[in-house]
């Protein structure tokens, strides 16, 4: 970091000391921008740093609603309304019990630069509630889905801010929110992505993440004379990003040989194809999510209880679970073993250290604000088709969503390569998405 990037890290940590998920996040978009703020000083002239870390802002609500028993609850919501310099915010909602200001502020940030990568006109933002779905009934999760909707639907809408689903909520529960909105509004517009496709929603998109993840590795192995074709995957979570990318890695001729979730992993030397990609839907659907079942089901499985899947020799890793899953350790074993590729389809899943390891040994290294990017995109495709009333088929979204995650690939090694970091997509990544937005923030003035 130069002088003044050092000095905007330095004064976040001490005005958010305890918010470590958004001070990392932040810590490797600023180290990864020095060159371009060396290269340009209206950056510094204008403030911009200053200002992208910073929310527009912050929504904090509580949201009470009634338990099957007629007993209270309380739960807190958020909305993280970061940064609108090219569009509508944009960005999920996630209920979690362990959903923090941080963990969103993480999420907000990275979304700005996620979704100016696409190309879409869409800003930055995240939400959600720490509220736990698992174990719920379907009228408690309603009742707490109309609940937070009745203060949200105040501050969004589909010219200012689209929320979509995140981790706990899935196709019911926007559902559920997209139905009290319309009732409070008193209209039917395309405020929320994610939706039923009886009523607006878009083809692919609960794979369509994953989808994204697998074309973005395709485009990293061509960088190299190589293609999918033949390699070994492992691919963490068992959701619908995982079970997407295991769909896509197929298609293009992978083996998935691994996959894992909360309780360890399963190595299957067969290959993760065919039924056994249903039975990880399947899984998803009806809220369990233990690999073991499927070790259980299938022959010839391994199941390693507490692993992680990055153990087995793979030439391409997947980490699409959740944030900082894939630590040092996991990045040395993952080298040892001859992997020469890693793509993100979660959120920050891989520790800094571990990404400055996989960028000092040159690996094929993409970090999820790029590689993740295809969920995001099929969501602004959504936003399309419900602006134009149009319902466009699998192939068409398909499609796009494919030249969106290719040019996204294009983004990035053409940044990374015109500031002297060929083959470097962290920076690649974070400079061509802060360009697009810091240049449009500086055009509108102080704002």
């Amino acid at each position: 970091m130069n002088s003044y990037v050092s000095s905007v890290m330095n004064d976040l940590k001490t005005r958010y000391p305890w918010e470590k998920e958004f001070l990392q996040a932040a810590e490797e978009v600023l180290d990864s921008l020095t060159p371009i703020i060396d290269r340009e000083p209206k950056y510094k002239a204008n403030k911009i740093l200053e200002r992208i870390v910073e929310p527009e802002r912050v929504l904090m609500f509580r949201v009470p609603w009634v338990d099957d028993k007629g007993e209270f609850q309380v739960n807190r919501g958020f909305r993280v309304q970061y940064n609108s310099a090219i569009g509508p915010y944009k960005g999920g909602i996630r209920f979690h019990p362990n959903v923090t200001l941080s963990t969103l502020k993480f999420l907000g940030f990275e979304q700005i630069f996620k979704n100016s990568l696409t190309g879409l006109p869409m800003g930055g933002g995240k939400g959600g509630a720490d509220f736990n779905p698992n174990g719920k009934s379907a009228n408690e999760v309603m009742r707490f889905c109309q609940s937070f909707m009745t203060e949200l639907f105040r501050h969004i809408g589909p010219d200012t801010d689209v929320p979509a689903g995140d981790i706990g909520v899935g196709g019911r529960e926007v559902a559920y929110m997209f139905g009290q909105y319309k009732r409070l509004a008193n209209e039917f517009t395309g405020v929320l992505t994610g939706k039923g496709l009886n009523f607006g929603g878009s083809l692919i998109r609960p794979e369509a993440t994953g989808f994204g993840v697998v074309y973005f590795a395709e485009e990293m192995l061509k960088t190299r004379g190589e293609s999918l074709k033949g390699k070994k995957v492992a691919v963490s979570g068992f959701g619908n990003v995982a079970w997407g990318a295991a769909s896509k890695a197929n298609d293009l001729g992978a083996k998935v040989v691994a996959i894992s979730g909360p309780d360890g992993s399963v190595y299957d030397k067969d290959g993760v194809s065919g039924e056994k990609i249903d039975f990880m839907l399947e899984m998803r659907a009806s809220g369990r999510d233990k690999v073991q079942d499927y070790a259980d089901k299938f022959k010839g499985v391994e199941f390693h209880a507490g692993k992680r899947p990055w153990i087995f020799p793979v030439d391409v890793a997947l980490p699409c679970a959740i944030q900082n899953e894939l630590n040092l350790e996991d990045a040395q074993t993952l080298l040892n073993n001859g992997c020469q590729c890693v793509v993100e389809g979660a959120n920050m899943p891989s520790t800094l250290d571990a990404v400055k390891l996989f960028v000092e040994k040159k690996t094929l290294y993409a970090p999820g604000k790029a590689s993740n990017a295809g969920g995001v995109a099929t969501s602004g495709l959504e936003m399309s088709q419900n602006s134009m009333r149009l319902g466009w088929s699998r192939e068409e979204v398909d499609t796009r969503l494919h030249q969106i995650m290719v040019n996204i690939h294009s983004s990035c090694v053409k940044a990374a390569k015109e500031y002297g970091h060929e083959g470097n997509y962290v920076l690649g990544a974070n400079i061509a998405g802060f360009k697009k937005v810091a240049d449009a923030m500086i055009d509108q003035g102080l704002v």
